[in-house]
């Protein structure tokens, strides 16, 4: 497939996926942010972890708000991203939740703490990151801006990237290139999905059980 093809296909993907996301309603988002939690803290790769890079979830994103507070109040040292004007992520460590503010033109929730820069994201030990979609080999779509394909570029070889997406949105095949960072694992409000394994991740998405 051609890389126009490839880009068309995603906005494609990308524009049904939001228009889904944003017929849901306020309690089913946080009935979700709170299985979303308690999924992704049952990971052993999360129990083991001593530092995760996560993201503070907004508007109609699978929520992530319990499962940071849940981690900070573990005692785990959390990394949230901060947006740079070239859409480059930088890292601060969250201490305090009263600390978040909004900013940048993504609007997003940002610690107010001192800058790791970029290369902060390699101290960590699992990184749960954002998405629209992900299929069984751990390919992901995200918004278009790149901002976690470079990211993921930088974590450490034996970090854990973890995607959070809804349930519908674990699907068999997500356009991409070989540019775009994988991850390898799909946590969802009913579901645990070991990725990259095709056969048994693809048995999973169609039976519903965890991979």
């Amino acid at each position: 497939m051609q890389f126009e093809d490839v880009a068309a296909a995603k906005q494609t993907m990308r524009q049904r996926i939001l228009g889904a996301r944003n017929a849901l309603a306020d309690e089913q988002l946080e009935v979700h942010a709170d299985a979303i939690s308690e999924r992704a803290l049952a990971l052993p790769e999360i129990d083991a972890a001593e530092t995760v890079a996560a993201y503070y979830s907004i508007d109609t994103e699978p929520g992530t708000r319990p499962l940071v507070r849940a981690l900070m109040e573990s005692g785990r040292r959390v990394l949230l991203p901060i947006v740079l004007d070239d859409l480059d992520l930088d890292w601060a460590e969250l201490t305090d939740l009263d600390d978040l503010e909004t900013a940048g033109r993504l609007g997003l929730q940002e610690p107010a703490g001192s800058r790791l820069g970029t290369e902060g994201i390699a101290t960590a030990d699992v990184v749960i990151c954002p998405g629209l979609a992900v299929d069984v080999d751990g390919a992901r779509l995200g918004r278009g801006a790149g901002c976690y394909d470079r990211a993921l570029g930088r974590a450490a070889t034996d970090t854990v990237r973890c995607i959070v997406v809804y349930d519908q949105e674990v699907v068999e095949s997500v356009p991409s290139t070989r540019r775009d960072e994988r991850v390898h694992v799909a946590v969802t409000p009913t579901r645990t999905i070991r990725l990259g394994r095709k056969s048994s991740a693809l048995a999973a998405l169609r039976t519903g059980r965890p991979a």
